[in-house]
């Protein structure tokens, strides 16, 4: 998974969880992953279920036993593959959240002022970079002084399976990361660095993203990814083409993308009326 299929760090850690989840559930039952039937399988289902955990979530560890029992046909370690009759448990579909353009207008008004230490210079880049580029937080972490170009005003980004894509910049952007490279004390190749001066780490950002977005943002769940999602919705419902969204954010492929056409519903109803 890491190295021919160059999944990210923060997959390959899901994967792990969950396949030591199922092999603690195996291990009363004094069974080897490759003497598992459907039926056991079936029964971990079950007891996910009975512990509250999410369909969302189940049919993610599904796709980890799916990866993983294909793993081990293809080693030879199986001849009957038991997850061959399992299906996908239903899922209620959500549209993602994301934050108004009148409450990030809000809030860039609430923090326009220019900052005078390097800690406030980079919490303001860090969600302007997630909310002005779209980038994931697991992309926003990798990001390095040398993927900045700053002449240009693009980024090169690093995405899923080491895809890589350019993504262009405000002036707003531009000017941030010039005030916060004046402000850095610290020598470090990674772009965003911790009051010490080592690489910001996931909880970092998320504190950072729900102290920020909670001043002005009633909406439960505020993360890195509502920011991603509140720059593809924006984006689409000022007139931009769902294909350079689809380019802009690194989906695969545009069934992906689509999910924002419903948040614009809104929208189309303004134009229609």
């Amino acid at each position: 998974l890491q190295v021919e299929r160059r999944l990210s760090p923060l997959t390959l850690r899901s994967y792990q969880i969950d396949l030591t989840q199922f092999i603690d559930f195996l291990a009363p039952q004094q069974l080897a992953t490759n003497q598992v039937k459907s039926q056991t399988i079936r029964a971990w289902l079950v007891e996910l279920s009975n512990q509250g955990i999410q369909n969302r979530s189940i049919n993610r560890k599904l796709a980890t036993l799916r990866t993983f029992y294909k793993y081990l046909l293809r080693r030879g370690d199986l001849t009957d593959n038991p997850m061959h009759t399992i299906r996908m448990v239903k899922t209620s579909k959500t549209l993602p959240s994301y934050i108004r353009e009148s409450e990030m207008n809000q809030m860039l008004t609430l923090h326009e002022k220019p900052k005078n230490t390097f800690e406030e210079a980079r919490d303001q880049l860090a969600l302007m970079l997630l909310y002005g580029t779209g980038m994931r937080l697991a992309e926003l972490l990798q990001l390095t002084q040398h993927q900045i170009n700053l002449p240009s005003k693009t980024l090169r980004v690093i995405g899923k399976r080491n895809k890589e894509r350019i993504i262009p910049m405000p002036q707003l952007l531009v000017d941030l990361i010039k005030q916060y490279q004046s402000l850095n004390p610290y020598q470090n190749a990674t772009l965003l660095l911790t009051d010490k001066g080592e690489p910001c780490y996931p909880m970092f950002i998320q504190r950072l993203v729900k102290k920020y977005l909670g001043e002005v943002s009633t909406l439960e769940k505020l993360s890195p990814h509502v920011l991603r999602h509140s720059y593809a919705t924006h984006l689409l419902n000022l007139g931009a083409d769902l294909n350079a969204i689809k380019e802009l954010l690194g989906h695969a492929n545009l069934a992906a993308t689509q999910v924002y056409t419903h948040n614009s519903m809104e929208k189309l109803k303004e134009i229609y009326k």
